[in-house]
């Protein structure tokens, strides 16, 4: 299935990146932590482990390690200004639940 960004997303990402002046792409992955189980990390990436996974959407390289990949394959990263809150959200089909502060969801 992999992953994908919205074109908003992609957009950001991109804006990110050059605002950095150097990286790979987006990694993004999943630790345990919160009251539902695991949170989502986001970082940008400079290097690509041999092990990992990578996808293309919209102009944007993802990076994903294996062991995160089982918590989020098919998952659809987008960008949204709601009033004064902007953010990434994801759009995730493997999520059964999530914790009432949003910060963590299982599988």
């Amino acid at each position: 299935m992999g992953i994908t960004l919205t074109e908003q997303a992609a957009d950001r990402v991109k804006a990110f990146l050059a605002n950095r002046g150097k990286g790979a792409g987006l990694r993004l992955g999943v630790r345990t932590t919160g009251c539902s189980g695991m949170a989502y990390v986001l970082e940008f990436a400079d290097e690509v482990d041999p092990a990992d996974e990578v996808f293309e959407s919209n102009g944007v390289r993802i990076i994903v390690d294996p062991k995160s990949l089982v918590y989020i394959d098919g998952t659809e990263l987008d960008f949204a200004r709601e009033g004064l809150n902007e953010g990434f959200k994801f759009n995730n089909p493997n999520v059964k639940d999530t914790c009432g502060c949003g910060e963590s969801f299982n599988v």
